[in-house]
């Protein structure tokens, strides 16, 4: 692993990373842990903002450029912006059924699929991890 690549990016793309992993991690913590408690709830605000601050972030990243500057990132992250305060009206309302389909969703789609285009070869993760 070389880190080089990472710490020599924009400032967007160092906050798009970061937002990344703590999605990533506070999601798996909350996949694992009790429901409906505190700590749930707590996670689960981080989890929003991260995931919102990715979502936001990725608008300043065009490295790929299908549509202008844009790529089918861009749509995930659209889809992200629309359904994560959507999943968290569900919670709120103890629709928690579609709360938990929301949140699997987004999980998967915005960073299982969107993690997936970041490890292509020449983005910078695929840099730090494949040299």
């Amino acid at each position: 692993m070389n880190l080089t690549p990472l710490i020599q990016a924009s400032p967007i793309i160092l906050i798009h990373t970061v937002s990344a992993t703590i999605a990533i991690l506070v999601g798996l913590l909350q996949f694992a842990g009790r429901k409906g408690v505190a700590t749930h709830r707590v996670l689960g605000w981080i989890w929003v903002c991260a995931m919102m601050v990715l979502a936001v972030s990725s608008f300043w990243i065009n490295e790929i450029r299908l549509w202008g500057d844009f790529s089918p990132i861009h749509v995930l992250s659209i889809i992200t912006i629309i359904n994560v305060p959507l999943a968290v009206l569900a919670a709120r309302r103890h629709k928690v059924a579609k709360h938990k389909k929301e949140m699997i969703l987004l999980y998967v789609l915005a960073l299982g699929v969107a993690g997936i285009f970041t490890f292509s070869p020449g983005r910078i993760l695929y840099r730090v991890f494949m040299g």
